[in-house]
């Protein structure tokens, strides 16, 4: 039986790849960056750009396919997941990075149908670096195949999260106090590359054991949701309930019992939903 999306994503591959180079030429100019949300949130001209290149060249081969991008939310488009075939879409995932130079820049792309990841595709530019992962089909790094470590003692794991100012005081205070609960178990480390799908692509491919995060969106979450559970991950809520694509929020890990016992042991804070909250 023929598999109707592999064309969908053979295409998205390169897409990617010419999305990747802009991004790698754009870091050897002078980078331009404006302001979104906070003096925190940063949006540059390459974001917008590469967007724009990805969902044009998307669009004239897929006409009827629906979209969701960051730079297109930002500027009004809504962010509603329908049972249509939909293209997730993170131009630039780690712009702080990106204006810093950090070498963790990805771009990250998960294609949904009927609201279920039919595949995700997560380039790390930097380190070029190609994640790619299909329903029921596996994981591959540059075409190799890629599995989680498979740590199922938290005592033994390095563990990623996201640390940044929050305007709320209680949601910073509670950021910062679930860091300390987790090394405190403790763990081996806690590390914050930058990148949400980068951090769910080093799960997949056993450089972490977990990974957990409150407060990002669908198009951080997409690409890397489908290459860390086709490389043998465990994906969950924040509350070890069923992982939710719009709920702004995931574990990730190599098994289950650390997803659980992060779960168990962190506190949540309220981050609103993608389809919701705007």
């Amino acid at each position: 039986m023929s598999d109707p999306w592999q064309e969908c994503m053979d295409h998205c591959v390169e897409v990617t790849k010419k999305a990747g180079k802009m991004i790698r030429e754009a870091l050897q100019k002078d980078i331009t960056i404006m302001q979104k949300s906070s003096p925190v949130d940063l949006v540059t001209e390459t974001d917008q750009k590469v967007e724009e290149l990805i969902i044009s060249s998307i669009k004239e081969k897929y006409p009827t396919h629906s979209f969701i991008g960051e730079e297109s939310v930002a500027a009004g488009a809504p962010s509603v997941l329908t049972d249509n075939p939909t293209w997730i879409i993170d131009p630039i995932d780690g712009t702080t990075n990106f204006v810093h130079r950090f070498p963790f820049v990805s771009v990250s792309i998960g294609f949904t149908v009927k609201k279920e990841i039919e595949f995700g595709i997560v380039y790390s530019c930097i380190e070029e670096k190609m994640y790619t992962a299909r329903k029921g089909k596996g994981a591959f790094c540059n075409g190799a195949p890629i599995k989680v470590s498979g740590q199922e003692d938290i005592s033994q794991s390095m563990v990623l999260t996201e640390m940044g100012f929050k305007k709320n005081p209680e949601q910073f205070n509670t950021m910062l106090a679930n860091v300390k609960t987790i090394l405190t178990i403790p763990v081996h480390g806690i590390r914050s590359p930058g990148s949400a799908a980068v951090n769910m692509c080093l799960v997949a491919c056993g450089s972490a054991d977990a990974y957990y995060h409150m407060g990002i969106h669908c198009w951080d979450m997409a690409g890397g949701a489908a290459i860390v559970t086709e490389a043998g991950g465990v994906i969950m809520d924040i509350s070890g309930g069923p992982f939710d694509l719009m709920s702004r929020r995931l574990i990730v890990a190599s098994s289950r019992a650390i997803a659980e016992r992060i779960a168990k042991e962190i506190t949540e804070f309220h981050v609103g939903r993608d389809d919701t909250d705007g």
